[in-house]
């Protein structure tokens, strides 16, 4: 009888695992450091009493379906105001040099001008980035001595250089200059993106794959608290297969054409392009009064000064479960711990305090239990649930390091260790180290392997 008992909970058991493996199952785990990965020591520097990295840019090197990192420095110091790279270096997740270019310089003012992206579509992918072949040469405040490359992502080979007029005449002060991206756009209707943008202060300059400029746009505001989005986001607002780029204060078309120009509220720190009222139409974000709008200027919503006194951060996901499509979190009041969760009928759904994080700024959506479930917010080394209901930490970081605007941990979401869930990518540009979380428990055996989309090699870091 004992040996039948035995036998029937075994059968049991067996069956109801092979019902389970078909069900459908809710990903909730906590969160488990998946890994530390160690910047290799020849790319360290050590410099006001720390010995660290720099700004970190996440992609597939290799073409191996596997998440490697690219470390930059810039040429100036951080009282200098530059993001201009004159060292770059490869590596794995392993901590295995791939390549390297340049060497010395400090911590970037801000995270800058590197994106990692197959933007030729020849099937390699490539690193874009702006750099000083000069370092001693270069200037914060100018682009002078500075090129544009494209470099073979798995050899740090040189593809293409130019340093075009519309490049090396930029200069300016204001609050704009500082923040220095690189976009990957598509602006010719290709397969895959093949141009991007990089954001100069007050202009704008689009390049396709083969450096040429394709076209120049210059906005007139640039006063602090009454300027376009220090980082402009790109998308396809039209379905016509080409992007628009969103500034805030105006939406151009993939000819560098305004749709529209308006000068819409203050604090316009942070802008998105995303789903909203129509799950077939893209909209455009604007932190400044919280205002979303379509490609024609149509105002969808405008939650307000009252509201919004100073939109500082928006984060457009599905974040909340209980309710259909996107909605919205942004940090209503500037550089504080508030944020609002904003359903897209417009109603506030509700508002509550995160955790307090250097400079209060970082926000991320990490679809931490799959594409299928509501995403998590991250912040300053936790993840929130988008309602405010719930935190967890994210476990073994150690102290922050650095100043106020560069001692956080940046996220970058990215599928990097298994099924379909996102993990969290983390570092301090300060320390030397990058960590990896994931929700347990981890199956590395369903992994696909890592595939890159926008929400990697267009990270948004810290607006």
């Amino acid at each position: 009888m004992d040996h039948f008992c035995c036998l029937w909970i075994l059968c049991l058991s067996i069956f109801s695992c092979l019902i389970a493996q078909g069900q459908p199952r809710r990903l909730d785990g906590k969160p488990l450091r998946y890994k530390k990965v160690a910047v290799p020591p020849d790319f360290l520097i050590n410099s006001s009493g720390l010995e660290y990295g720099g700004d970190i840019r996440i992609g597939d090197l290799r073409n191996q379906k596997r998440a490697d990192f690219i470390v930059y420095r810039a040429a100036n110091s951080v009282d200098g105001g530059a993001t201009q790279p004159c060292f770059l270096g490869a590596f794995t997740q392993d901590g295995q040099v791939l390549w390297k270019k340049g060497e010395g310089g400090l911590q970037p003012n801000r995270p800058g001008p590197v994106a990692i992206h197959d933007i030729d579509a020849d099937g390699r992918t490539d690193v874009i980035t702006l750099f000083a072949e000069r370092p001693g040469q270069a200037n914060p405040h100018t682009m002078q001595n500075i090129s544009v490359q494209i470099l073979d992502g798995k050899t740090g080979t040189l593809k293409r250089t130019a340093s075009p007029d519309e490049l090396t005449s930029s200069g300016g002060e204001g609050p704009n200059w500082v923040h220095q991206r690189i976009l990957i756009a598509n602006l010719r209707g290709t397969p895959t993106p093949q141009d991007f943008i990089i954001k100069l202060g007050k202009k704008l300059i689009a390049f396709d794959d083969q450096l040429n400029v394709r076209w120049t746009y210059h906005n007139a505001w640039d006063e602090y608290a009454n300027c376009p989005a220090y980082i402009p986001a790109v998308g396809d607002m039209d379905n016509d297969g080409r992007d628009e780029i969103n500034g805030g204060y105006y939406v151009l078309n993939a000819n560098g054409e305004p749709r529209w120009e308006e000068k819409l509220g203050k604090n316009m720190d942070a802008v998105a392009i995303d789903y909203w009222d129509d799950p077939t139409k893209k909209r455009a974000f604007a932190s400044g009064f919280g205002h979303v709008l379509d490609e024609h200027k149509s105002v969808i919503l405008k939650l307000g000064a009252s509201v919004v006194p100073h939109g500082q951060e928006l984060r457009v996901a599905h974040f909340d479960d209980q309710l259909p499509g996107n909605q919205m979190l942004i940090r209503y009041n500037g550089h504080h711990r508030e944020v609002m969760l904003v359903h897209n009928t417009g109603e506030v759904i509700t508002k509550f305090l995160l955790n307090e994080s250097p400079n209060n700024t970082g926000m991320e959506a990490v679809y931490w239990n799959g594409t299928s479930e509501a995403a998590l917010l991250y912040n300053g080394g936790m993840l929130w649930k988008g309602d405010g209901s719930q935190s967890m930490p994210l476990p073994g970081l150690p102290p922050e390091q650095g100043n106020r605007r560069q001692g956080w941990y940046h996220c970058i979401p990215a599928n990097v260790g298994g099924d379909e869930r996102e993990e969290a990518v983390v570092y301090n540009p300060w320390d030397r180290y990058v960590y990896i979380y994931t929700p347990a428990p981890l199956n590395e055996e369903t992994y696909a392997g890592f595939v890159p989309g926008s929400r990697q090699y267009n990270v948004r870091l810290l607006d």
